[in-house]
């Protein structure tokens, strides 16, 4: 029997949740299209109509922010698109944003919080309630959630509330209502927390109101804090002093405060265009724990005479050691970019210092027909050595970049990389002193970006994903039995999902069936004493 979409209602699926996220987006666009399009093309931005029809993820952050009620989804998409017209946030841009606003340092992002998220900061001691200014304001709320929605589609974002040394003058609940109304409404599914930094007394009636616009379903994500709870949810490194913090950040403009993206290190420094050069003793020192391992192994293996013996034995241990990085290297995901394809595609996995795991790997795969520039930054550079972090790969090939901790430094989960590159043309040179130049003079519409998180993983890991000196030992075989068993777990995970499905339907069933005999029986005796 299969599950049927209605209008407005949750599907109830005997079908696979895939299936069920396909109909309901496609249900949302069919519907959407012949309800609210239909002669109110001037309504909404053309931009966000077509963006609507190609991106599964926008329109499914709408459709779980409704609990899959499709007519629900359909108000929210409706009300959230006229507002993206009336403030033009896809033109949104610095320009549109007066300078003193942007220098000010009230609104900005900066640094994660422990799980990970983005930390969007409003320090309230900077606003003054001012109706000549309120709209730019708010302009400029839009604007860093547009920049950030653009860049990290889907991820969610902790708004800090700061509202240490503030009075009654900063109170502002109009602007404070449109913030809400921007998770709520414009940017469904991208609020992590709220976080309520210090807040006087004499604001504790205003902020009954921010329970009730919040909802019910989003007050859990409110976090009321003074200076002793604040590290529950943000750690010292990105906290400022008056927070209990060990953070040296200034704000300052310009530039833009963004990803503070900075170039990592090497062990003589911050690693430029060189670090191709660098750490020779490195790779040479790898290379015969390798060889080692190698010779381990032929040694309890069957003698075999060779006339050639010594070149032929150096040969059969290069093919050795290139076929174990080969299969070393398989991804488990990948990021298909329009310049180049990243692996992995979203996290870095790091083991703990009792592991010994020491590296990370990312492989690059140029896909265009020229040469592509990249270079490698991170938002912790004192923490990490990355080779190469600065360089360029061919048409069709592919570059290994290893990332380990530097110094014994901690890994942590709210460290970031940060991808860059670019096409250059054939003519151009790819030598240190060409990419400088290049990267200087490349429009920043040309760059793509793609960003990677940092995952610590406490015992054993995915072992594609992380560089140990012993990996080597592992045989082409192993690896194909770990993703064989992976394969018969997802096929158990499918199943298993079904089931509960089924199950789930079969409850819904039998609980109808009860209630209609109750109906029933109760019908009969009415009809029996009457």
């Amino acid at each position: 029997m299969a599950s049927v979409v209605s209008e407005g209602s949750v599907l109830f699926p005997l079908q696979s949740q895939a299936q069920i996220k396909t109909r309901l987006i496609a249900d949302t666009r069919r519907r959407f299209e012949a309800e609210y399009l239909a002669d109110k093309s001037d309504k909404y931005d053309p931009r966000d109509v077509e963006r609507l029809q190609q991106d599964d993820n926008w329109v499914e952050s709408y459709l779980l922010w409704r609990h899959n009620v499709v007519d629900e989804t359909l108000k929210m998409l409706d009300e959230s698109f006229q507002w993206r017209k009336e403030f033009a946030v896809n033109d949104l841009s610095e320009s549109s944003i007066p300078r003193r606003l942007l220098e000010i340092g009230g609104i900005y992002l900066h640094g994660y919080d422990k799980e990970g998220n983005k930390l969007f900061w409003i320090r309230v001691k900077y606003h003054v309630k001012d109706s000549k200014t309120a709209l730019d304001k708010k302009k400029l709320i839009a604007f860093w959630l547009e920049r950030y929605a653009k860049r990290e589609n889907g991820k969610p974002i902790t708004v800090m509330f700061d509202l240490s040394e503030t009075g009654i003058n900063n109170i502002d609940m109009d602007f404070v209502r449109f913030i809400i109304n921007c998770f709520k409404v414009y940017y469904p599914k991208y609020l992590s927390k709220l976080v309520i930094f210090d807040m006087p007394w004499i604001m504790n009636a205003a902020f009954k109101l921010v329970k009730t616009w919040l909802g019910p379903e989003a007050m859990s994500l409110l976090k009321f804090t003074s200076k002793n709870e604040i590290q529950e949810y943000v750690s010292v490194e990105y906290l400022p002093p008056h927070m209990g913090g060990t953070d040296p950040f200034k704000y300052s403009y310009p530039p833009l405060v963004d990803d503070d993206f900075q170039t990592p290190l090497c062990e003589n420094g911050p690693i430029t265009s060189e670090d191709e050069t660098s750490s020779k003793e490195d790779i040479e020192s790898d290379g015969k724990e390798t060889l080692e391992t190698i010779s381990n192994e032929e040694q309890t293996a069957p003698v075999k005479k060779i006339s050639l013996a010594e070149p032929n034995s150096k040969a059969e241990e290069n093919e050795k050691v290139d076929s174990k990085m080969k299969a070393f290297k398989k991804p488990l995901s990948v990021f298909k970019g329009p310049l180049l394809h990243i692996s992995p595609a979203e996290e870095l996995y790091f083991g703990t210092a009792e592991s010994g795991e020491k590296k990370t790997l990312i492989v690059l795969t140029n896909v265009t027909k020229n040469i592509v520039a990249f270079k490698v930054r991170t938002t912790a550079p004192e923490k990490y050595r990355v080779k190469p972090s600065n360089s360029s790969c061919e048409p069709g090939a592919s570059v290994d970049i290893v990332v380990s901790p530097h110094g014994g430094l901690t890994v942590s989960a709210q460290d970031r990389f940060l991808i860059m590159a670019a096409e250059m043309e054939q003519s151009s040179g790819s030598g240190p002193a060409e990419l400088a130049q290049f990267w200087k003079e490349v429009p920043k519409n040309k760059v793509m970006e793609h960003r990677l998180r940092c995952h610590i993983i406490e015992g054993s890991k995915p072992t594609t994903l992380t560089l140990k000196d012993s990996a080597f030992n592992m045989s082409d075989k192993t690896s194909e039995d770990i993703c064989l068993q992976l394969n018969r777990l997802l096929e158990s995970n499918r199943k298993l999902q079904d089931q509960v499905q089924r199950c789930i339907w079969f409850h819904q069933l039998l609980l109808s069936l009860m209630m209609l005999s109750l109906a029933f029986v109760i019908s009969f005796f009415y009809l029996l004493y009457s």
